[in-house]
């Protein structure tokens, strides 16, 4: 008989992989608590016109689609802002802003499966809803600078841009908006060629590829040459003057940004301001990334509310976090197994193990019926207990067990009322 294998690009995460991905959530979570944003949970299926409607071209071809048995086209979410987007337009539509929203779970796409890319992966997000001001696109780059930190990430980097300045260049030029999305998903994935040989215009192609070129000796000198490149193309210098505002609430906050790329694009075509990814020098994909959108909740029906968020690609931080041998910083509490002598004594070992675990102890019983030499040496071999409780008849009698130190090879007669504090201590 055949065995099943995964379906392709999705995975099993044996215990040690989900203690990481489980460490880095728990890490997304306290940060979001630290930044008041509140936990919500979206489905995983929603309606394919809602996904849909401005995740961009490339994701669109990338959703697992299919009809419910209502016949109703339904996919497999590939992100979650249109979600959360959705609820901002429906059952949180009246909460007072600014709105501060938090989710963690897995996401879908058919991309080709590869290290750090997966069809099945889990993201952290946040969305920060009903400000247009630039501190609120500061804290969500902070705030990535909060969880990449907490992880314990050495060595990453911010990078930012913003999409007002390539939109604003070629609306002036009067490229339609289904082109500029084209070219942006192009520049979005470095081919500049192909996304400037997509523009008719002459002018417009110069002043891109100007920017593609600039050379800068820092982020704010970058800003400095950004304008003076577009001089006459005023949204273009608008997205400029917003985006350096932004950047200086960020470093002046002590997070050091290290690139501002005149050029940035990324995939999504909800994007109105501002963006930004997180990179380490291991791996050549982010490990996050995010930005403005500010017409998104008015696609989906609901008032006018400009708008900033990020993800974060929790396998992808767990990966970099291997790659640099980050330690989890848990806090090391005493596993215990706990083995009765003799049948007669089961009841009271399970009692005793119950008693344990009420106290917060971790407490694995025997429930492999071994003899308690076979049991204790698996236990050892294992690796998985600090102590062994054992029970047996004439130490019950006298209301104690006796403990084993695993790792001492010394044991000890203790009173089962002082058993869970002894072991804790």
């Amino acid at each position: 008989m055949s065995t099943f294998q995964t379906v392709r690009g999705m995975r099993d995460l044996l215990p040690e992989e989900a203690e990481v991905i489980n460490y880095v959530i728990t890490k997304a979570r306290q940060t979001a608590t630290l930044y008041g944003f509140r936990e919500v949970i979206t489905p995983i299926v929603e309606p394919y016109e809602l996904l849909s409607a401005k995740s961009g071209e490339e994701i669109r071809q990338r959703m697992f689609t299919f009809k419910d048995l209502g016949d109703r086209t339904v996919a497999l979410r590939p992100e979650f802002t249109a979600s959360i987007a959705r609820l901002a337009t429906t059952a949180m539509k009246n909460e007072p802003k600014p709105l501060r929203v938090f989710s963690v779970g897995s996401v879908y796409r058919y991309d080709e499966p590869q290290k750090g890319r997966y069809r099945e992966f889990w993201q952290s997000n946040f969305e920060l809803m009903g400000s247009a001001k630039p501190e609120a696109d500061a804290e969500v780059v902070l705030l990535t600078n909060s969880v990449m930190k907490n992880v314990g990430l050495q060595d990453y980097a911010i990078k930012l841009g913003h999409v007002g300045v390539l939109k604003g260049i070629m609306t002036q030029h009067s490229v339609e908006d289904k082109m500029q999305n084209a070219v942006l998903q192009r520049m979005d994935k470095k081919e500049y060629e192909a996304a400037l040989a997509l523009i008719s215009s002459d002018e417009c192609r110069n002043v891109l590829q100007g920017l593609i070129e600039l050379k800068y000796d820092s982020v704010f000198d970058a800003v400095k040459k950004m304008k003076t490149h577009l001089q006459g193309y005023e949204k273009a210098l608008n997205a400029v003057e917003n985006l350096s505002a932004i950047l200086k609430l960020v470093t002046e906050s002590g997070c050091e940004i290290e690139t501002v790329d005149p050029a940035f694009a990324r995939g999504l075509e909800y994007y109105t301001g501002m963006i930004f990814e997180v990179h380490v020098p291991e791996m050549n994909i982010a490990l996050g990334g995010g930005g403005r959108y500010d017409k998104l909740i008015e696609v989906f029906g609901g008032e006018p509310t400009p708008a900033v968020g990020v993800a974060h690609g929790l396998d992808r931080i767990a990966l970099a976090m291997q790659s640099q041998k980050t330690a989890l910083k848990t806090e090391e509490k005493k596993k215990v197994v706990v083995v009765p002598i003799r049948e007669e004594q089961k009841g009271e070992a399970l009692k005793i193990a119950q008693m344990l675990r009420d106290a917060g102890v971790s407490a694995k019983f025997e429930v492999m019926g071994r003899k308690m030499a076979k049991a204790m040496e698996d236990a050892d071999k294992r690796k998985e207990a600090d102590y062994a409780v054992i029970v047996g008849e004439r130490e019950l009698k006298e209301g104690k067990v006796v403990v084993k130190d695993l790792s001492k090879r010394t044991q000890t007669e203790v009173k089962i009322e002082e058993l869970a504090q002894k072991i804790k201590s």
